[in-house]
């Protein structure tokens, strides 16, 4: 009982509020003499300084600190009841390359947990090729191959598309494949105005990310047009662009620059539009945004806010009306960040970026299998990624709180801030005359590969962490598998010959007469033109080369390049195995611990776990008591590097004579020292070190530098 009532007696007035400088001070002490700035202030790839602390003040000078959900300009969400009203659509792609293959995979998962259609055509049909033409390894490459309406059918047999929304990546074209889905409803007697999804095209991503359209943009925007037109009266819950931010992202982009030029693109779309006809209330419902969902947490939450502050200002200045300005967005989970090794923990970085895309109010989301990279995905991990959007829903009580990251002092502050450099961004890509004119002019690109280049430099000395991969690395572990579908030249082969009978088994001349019809149909009547085209036969590349037959060429600029940080230490794992392919055993390294235990162990270990990096083997030991002992047993270890293992006290006693030793045995041994005692680095270089073992070096090049050795 007393100590309940001391208990009560105690306020938290009674405690003094520090001011922010009064725990700086104590900061700065507690540091003992490091710097504030350099510790304790991270610097981010979007050239943002992240402080250690935030506090209410910060909110002061935010123009959005009292906004609410629901309303204007949207950074808590566009609806006022959150995921209480809708959850977000769980619309995982699914890129099996047959259709048969691709329907199988959709019945199975729309029966477990996924609620949209989420279809990504292979690289030939998003290029407008049809089986029976010239397009190599594209059929099958990255998604599912379409030729005809009948294909179409095989992926959606079974799925009702007036209960199950389609979201369909369409490329640069959206016409040919529009076409086909809605001969498909007519075909089934379902009426187009029941469709709920989007026909995503994104032209402008499409040349990032290829450097190719095989139609010049103009010819692409009038067909934007004409699709957008058609929607309106005939599908009014169907968006009909995508403004895709992963070629950005995919390629080593800040997030404010993903951001930035997604936005400049959308733009550019109202722009086109706007200029063929519809007014800007009109296409800017039609707009669905698609992000790439990176590691850094709050940075990802940060930008999905900030997107729909900038987009909610840009409709306004174009003059579009509140509901106008609300943003449609897709999340996607980073393919760049993930690895071929150690994969399951690609499951722990998609989890983590699917939290940040919920709390950043995506109303759609694909959560990458772990083995995406590798392979088409199996059942066991499209279950895992589906049920991780489970978790989010079910599990966490995320979608019981409206914008539950609204109100953070730091989330509110970044979100302002990645606002305001991303709408720089923008500014800098009008000043060029919009996306296209400074993608023509490379500058996005040399912006990307900048930071892409930053990202390289950090990996290469671990301060940007891949785990499993240049950090905590298992020198026994095996990459994915590989699982190709078969060989390329037979699949298109194959699918040529299903075209073959496909086409045997159609009217020929009733499927020319209506392409006929649709080279000779005035634009307004093109859509509806295409479709009876499908209906009579037509394939997506006829269809397609129909409407681009006036085209006189195509549009070609430098792509972005698309990769993975992860792949230029996943090349050294490779190299490892080829030269244990070759010699019937791993490159080896003998770690020459020196002393008791206690003496070698703490580097012994960490150049154990910068070399296995490199995919090295490692011979270690408890440690010699003379050199001697030690040079004999790295001879006998036939390892053709050294590690000498010890304290920088001892370094100068035990270095020169051991070395010594190790290269009189044999002189193109390669001797590495854990650790970089500046003052003595010289003598020891002279005395015949080859190079250091430290926290900080840049593992990535010294690993590449001892393979040479191979």
């Amino acid at each position: 009982m007393a100590n309940e009532n001391t208990a009560q007696a105690i306020s938290f007035e009674e405690f003094p509020i520090p001011s922010y400088q009064e725990w700086r001070d104590t900061a700065e002490k507690a540091l003992k003499g490091a710097s504030f700035d350099k510790r304790l202030i991270t610097k981010t790839y979007e050239d943002i300084d992240l402080q250690p602390m935030y506090q209410q003040d910060v909110l002061e000078n935010l123009p959005h600190a009292n906004s609410l959900p629901g309303f204007a300009p949207y950074v808590r969400g566009t609806s006022a009841l959150g995921y209480q009203d809708k959850a977000w659509e769980v619309a995982q792609e699914l890129r099996y390359a047959t259709p048969k293959d691709f329907n199988e995979a959709l019945r199975a998962d729309l029966e477990r947990g996924q609620t949209a259609v989420n279809l990504v055509l292979d690289q030939a049909a998003l290029m407008g090729e049809d089986a029976d033409d010239d397009v190599g390894e594209d059929m099958g490459e990255g998604g599912v191959s379409i030729d005809h309406v009948k294909d179409l059918e095989q992926a959606l047999e079974g799925i009702d598309l007036t209960q199950t929304p389609l979201f369909l990546q369409a490329g640069a074209e959206g016409i040919p494949v529009a076409a086909l889905l809605f001969a498909l409803m007519k075909k089934q007697g379902k009426s187009s105005q029941t469709i709920n999804g989007c026909i995503g095209m994104d032209p402008l991503g499409t040349l990032a990310r290829d450097g190719h359209l095989p139609r010049p943009l103009n010819g692409v925007y009038d067909g934007m047009a004409r699709l957008t037109r058609w929607a309106m009266d005939n599908a009014p819950k169907l968006q009909t662009i995508s403004v895709q931010g992963h070629p950005y992202h995919d390629g080593g982009a800040s997030a404010t620059q993903e951001l930035g030029f997604a936005l400049a693109t959308a733009v550019e779309y109202l722009r086109q539009i706007h200029r063929r006809g519809p007014s800007i209330d009109e296409i800017a419902p039609r707009i669905r945004f698609s992000f790439s969902i990176g590691s850094n947490f709050f940075m990802e939450i940060a930008k999905l806010r900030a997107a729909r502050i900038v987009w909610a200002k840009i409709v306004k200045a174009f003059g579009g009306s509140e509901e106008a300005q609300k943003m449609s967005i897709h999340g996607r989970t980073s393919r760049w960040n993930k690895t071929l090794y150690d994969p399951h923990v690609n499951m722990l970085r998609a989890t983590t970026e699917g939290f940040s895309a919920v709390l950043g109010g995506i109303d759609s989301m694909h959560i990458a299998p772990y083995d995406e990279v590798a392979r088409e995905p199996d059942d066991f991990s499209r279950r895992v990624a589906r049920n991780t959007h489970t978790i989010l829903r079910e599990e966490t009580s995320i979608p019981k709180t409206i914008d539950p990251a609204g109100g953070s002092w730091y989330v509110e502050y970044l979100t302002d801030t990645v606002a305001r450099k991303a709408w720089e961004i923008f500014q800098d890509m009008e000043k060029e005359g919009g996306i296209f004119e400074a993608l023509e002019k490379g500058i996005p690109q040399q912006k990307i590969a900048e930071i892409a280049d930053k990202r390289a430099a950090d990996a290469a000395k671990r301060k940007a962490i891949f785990v499993g991969t240049n950090m905590y690395a298992n020198v026994n572990d095996k990459p994915l598998q590989t699982i190709t579908r078969e060989d390329a030249l037979a699949f298109q082969a194959q699918r040529a010959r299903e075209l073959v009978a496909y086409r045997k088994g159609i009217d020929a001349g009733a499927c020319q007469s209506a392409l006929g019809k649709l080279a000779e149909a005035e634009p307004a009547d093109v859509v509806e033109t295409a479709i009876m085209a499908a209906s009579a036969g037509a394939t997506l590349g006829e269809i397609g080369k129909t409407l681009a037959a006036e085209d006189t060429f195509d549009t070609v600029m430098k792509p972005i390049r698309i990769h993975r940080g992860a792949e230029i230490y996943e090349a050294l794992r490779q190299a490892a195995k080829d030269y244990e392919d070759k010699n019937g055993e791993p490159p080896k390294v003998f770690s020459a611990n020196m002393g008791p235990i206690p003496q070698h162990k703490a580097r012994a270990d960490f150049s154990r776990g910068f070399l296995e990096v490199g995919g090295f083997h490692i011979i270690g030991n408890d440690g010699f008591q003379t050199v001697e002992d030690a040079a004999k047993a790295a001879k006998d270890s036939g390892a053709k590097i050294v590690v000498i293992c010890s304290t920088d006290k001892t370094y100068p006693d035990l270095v020169p004579p051991l070395v010594k030793l190790i290269k009189d045995n044999d002189p193109k041994t390669t001797v590495l020292l854990a650790g970089y005692p500046k003052d003595l680095v010289e003598g020891f270089k002279q005395a015949g070190v080859d190079d250091f073992i430290f926290l900080g070096g840049n593992c990535l090049g010294l690993m590449q530098k001892l393979q040479e050795t191979f």
